[in-house]
């Protein structure tokens, strides 16, 4: 059982809302498998260096944490190790800040070896700096009159031995990197055009990507239920490859740690052509989760690619609420999404799902479809396939020992075959 906290003061409280903020912090212990035994709201201008939130407060957390039968007590903030020791020697109780309790949910939810190594890197670099003090309680174990005793010696050790590890876990990512590189070249080679959804957690990516791509991803109502990237072919009407990349997804106050660790992954982003923004239109602090998303999409500087603001759950919302919320131009400031298109759809009832991918082939033009011949030898079967594959071939003829094709492709790839095979491309008009 947990006891939920949050404190009302900083920046952020401009945007956000502490009631909001503290549903969220539910949220995320019950993603976590916590059981709420209660919660408290703490409004204070300035936090209290030795306990966050003030002594009285303590005690008052203390006194109803206990009568709840409460083993745990969560905070929506980030502590420091004094804070921490200190709450934990007052409440006599396991305390966890808000970057601990995303961490835990992260290596819950890490399926593949990118994502546990990924998280161990977040999770390595947020106790390294909190090993600080535990020197003097490892000392009860014996040393002298001084203050460096076996208790210092270790907590020396420790602070190697984490280091060491966090260089192995760099370099392993460091080769993830590398893998994903090459990936998306191979992509780019075989003239794929890349999408990624990008948004809120618990914002519907997953049932949004399974319902374009018509797969099997899971989904749940929990967040992060998504850690690990995923890629499929994403079928558009016109006869470009394509593929839409469903990512993590992001949250306010984003453990920087986190962002750091999974910069692999996110780097799918920077190589996408397009993003598809999702947020929840049933959620009613959706402003601010957009912000929170834009604001790190400015952090992995990608906030500048073209993108389509997809509104998702409009089943959720009755007909007059979808109105009033189209019409309010408030609802979607520009600030948050600056020059994007905006769609609205239900991945879950399939509304609005066939304009979407009409917009996404629209913003995709950039690449526009043409129409040309080519000749090839008839043993060159790996261009054929690649016409086939990526075009729309709209005759073929076999003359002796080769094969004159009439292709709709993009032009993207017309220029490659033309600077691979200049003698097998003649030109007979664009489309």
């Amino acid at each position: 059982m947990g006891w939920a906290s949050t404190r009302r003061g900083g920046p952020d409280w401009r945007v956000l809302d502490a009631e909001e903020m503290l549903l969220e912090l539910r949220d995320l212990a019950m993603s976590a498998g916590a059981c709420i035994a209660g919660s408290a709201l703490q409004r204070s201008p300035e936090p209290d260096p030795a306990t966050l939130i003030g002594r009285g407060k303590v005690e008052q957390v203390r006194t109803a944490a206990q009568a709840a039968g409460a083993d745990l007590v969560i905070f929506d903030h980030d502590l420091t190790p004094t804070q921490l020791r200190n709450l934990e020697n007052t409440l006599d109780l396991k305390v966890l800040d808000r970057t601990q309790l995303i961490l835990d949910i992260f290596a819950r939810r890490a399926r593949t070896r990118e994502g546990q190594l990924q998280v161990e890197l977040a999770q390595l670099t947020y106790l390294l700096p909190r090993l600080a003090g535990r020197g003097t309680l490892l000392s009860r174990l014996g040393g002298g009159i001084g203050t460096r005793g076996p208790g210092e010696q270790q907590l020396e050790f420790d602070r190697r031995r984490i280091r060491a590890r966090i260089q192995k876990l760099q370099d392993a990512i460091e080769r993830v990197r590398s893998q994903r590189g090459l990936h998306r070249a191979h992509r780019r080679d075989r003239n794929f055009r890349t999408v990624a959804l990008v948004g809120y957690t618990n914002a519907g990516k997953s049932t949004l990507f399974n319902a374009l791509t018509q797969s099997g991803v899971t989904t749940s109502a929990r967040l992060f239920a998504t850690l690990d990237p995923t890629v499929r072919a994403l079928p558009l009407a016109s006869p470009r490859g394509t593929l839409l990349s469903d990512t993590v997804g992001f949250i306010r106050k984003l453990p920087p740690h986190l962002v750091a660790a999974f910069r692999a992954t996110l780097e799918e982003l920077l190589e996408a052509d397009l993003l598809l923004h999702v947020t929840d239109a049933s959620h009613p602090d959706h402003e601010a989760q957009d912000a929170a998303v834009v604001g790190l999409l400015e952090t992995l500087e990608v906030a500048l690619k073209p993108r389509i603001h997809v509104w998702n759950k409009i089943d959720l919302l009755g007909e007059r609420e979808m109105g009033r919320r189209r019409a309010d131009k408030s609802s979607a400031p520009e600030e948050v999404s600056p020059g994007a298109a905006e769609v609205w759809v239900s991945a879950r009832t399939g509304a609005g799902l066939d304009g979407l991918r009409q917009r996404i082939d629209e913003m995709l033009r950039g690449d526009p479809i043409v129409e040309e011949q080519f000749v090839f030898s008839s043993a060159d079967g790996a261009r054929l396939a690649m016409l086939h594959r990526f075009g729309t071939v709209l005759s073929t003829q076999f003359e002796d020992s080769r094969v004159v094709v009439r292709v709709r492709v993009p032009m993207s790839l017309r220029d490659r075959l033309m600077a691979a095979a200049p003698s097998a491309y003649r030109k007979r008009g664009r489309g």
